[in-house]
């Protein structure tokens, strides 16, 4: 029996590896796309209140 445990762990555990990776790294990329967008809108809004233009709705 903890022949047959072992390798099922071992062969579970790649798979679980590399999808806590790809969660780690999209949740990051999700992340800084989100930030991007915030500064992004704040400068926008800067530039707008800058040049006297109304502010996007």
């Amino acid at each position: 029996m903890n022949g047959v445990l072992s390798g099922v762990i071992w062969a579970l555990a790649p798979t679980v590896l590399v999808g806590l990776v790809f969660w780690v790294v999209m949740r990051a990329v999700v992340h800084a796309d989100r930030s991007e967008r915030r500064a992004y809108a704040k400068i926008e809004a800067q530039e707008r209140a800058r040049r006297g233009l109304a502010g996007k709705n």
